[in-house]
């Protein structure tokens, strides 16, 4: 592993006076340089721009990395989850049992196969979901009469859900469970990396994850080779052992070769980032740890840290708070304004008996703050400074 702090420190000419990156992909491409420049040629050399080599040995890499027996790269974080619903045959009359705060491609595939999403609760330290809340969300499935078939734990921001107590409640109940890491592909629960864990794991190469391609991009990782083999069908358009023979209803779910190609150079230096996300995220954590609440690590796990997200004193104006930074020239983001039981496509599907509470309350009161792997020290304290002032304003 090469020397984190002088990674950081090379990087610093980079970072404009007059404002800090929330995400610097920019930082990286010139750390990487001529690599990609010259991966980006050899796939315009050998044009084969679709299911080229650089696939191959992406899926390769990709598997050796966190210790899964097989990986379907497609064509995005959403497409991944997707496909393994598809793959499970769910449809009309199946619940698959979803976190309500987290982003909407979670539910959204789910719909789109004709199941029902039913939310439930999260933690209120950890953010991912409450295993309590899990079992009234399969109580208020079968109220509904819905079969609960399948359950989306989502390793938000970066940590690894519970997965333990998650597969607890899905083992007692039947329930194939497939992991979203699409914010959380690169960290560990109880010494095993995300990908190695659940009977599927989905993740994205969105370009702001931590992990992530020049556009859009996916893979789902799984130890059951039958399954693999289904969802290679499905991301061609399902077809068999002919390509004009299609044997089950499928996508263009493809990861073109060129994506597959720069994730390769990003995969090399993967380790390094996440090592400096994790000295970014604990000197936050020093400095804004008796101003506000921030984020908690659960025992066991550890985090890529695709989102610093801190939780704001009872009564603090949220607008006014993320105002005060960007005149200091500290950009926020805010993840996410309304849980999925909130908003206008997802408000009238089920939820956990109980109601979904502190997933409102997160929603109302959380923030996030720069975090990249190339935020040198100065841009930290800077951060830190900023939030420090706003609050004592």
């Amino acid at each position: 592993m090469s020397n984190i702090k002088s990674m950081q420190g090379t990087m610093n000419q980079h970072i404009r006076s007059e404002s800090v990156a929330f995400i610097d992909i920019g930082a990286q491409r010139r750390r990487l340089g001529k690599s990609i420049d010259d991966a980006v040629a050899r796939v315009l050399t050998h044009c084969q721009f679709v299911n080229g080599p650089e696939v191959t040995e992406l899926e390769s890499r990709l598997a050796a990395f966190c210790g899964a027996k097989h990986v379907v790269t497609c064509a995005s974080g959403t497409d991944a989850l997707l496909m393994v619903l598809m793959a499970k045959g769910v449809g009309a009359g199946d619940a698959v049992i979803c976190p309500s705060f987290t982003f909407c491609a979670t539910g959204e595939a789910v719909a789109l196969t004709g199941a029902t999403p039913v939310f439930v609760d999260v933690d209120e330290s950890t953010f991912n979901m409450d295993a309590k809340s899990l079992k009234r969300g399969i109580a208020a499935a079968k109220g509904k009469g819905l079969t609960p078939k399948v359950v989306i734990p989502v390793d938000l921001f970066g940590q690894s859900a519970d997965h333990d107590a998650i597969a607890a409640v899905a083992e007692a109940e039947g329930l194939f469970i497939v992991d979203d890491a699409a914010q959380g592909f690169g960290a560990s629960y109880k010494g095993k990396r995300l990908g190695s864990i659940c009977h599927a794991t989905a993740t994205s190469f969105f370009p702001a994850k931590p992990l992530g391609c020049f556009g859009d991009g996916g893979a789902i990782f799984t130890d059951d080779a039958q399954f693999a083999d289904i969802l290679r069908s499905i991301r061609v358009h399902g077809q068999g052992a002919d390509k004009y023979d299609n044997i089950r209803l499928g996508l263009t779910g493809r990861l073109d070769t060129m994506q597959a190609a720069i994730l390769l150079e990003k995969l090399k230096i993967f380790d390094d980032e996440i090592a400096a996300r994790n000295l970014v995220a604990e000197r936050y954590s020093r400095g804004l740890g008796n101003v506000v609440t921030v984020p908690r690590l659960a025992s066991g796990c550890t985090s890529v840290w695709a989102q610093y997200t801190i939780r704001l004193p009872a009564g603090t104006d949220r607008d006014a708070f993320a105002a005060s930074l960007k005149a200091q020239g500290v950009p926020t983001a805010i993840y996410y304004v309304k849980s999925m039981h909130q908003q206008t496509a997802y408000r009238d599907f089920p939820v956990a008996e109980g109601g979904l509470p502190v997933s409102e309350r997160l929603s109302n009161d959380v923030i996030s703050l720069p975090m990249h792997a190339y935020l040198d020290e100065a841009a930290q304290e800077r951060v830190i400074k900023a939030v420090r002032d706003a609050l004592s304003a």
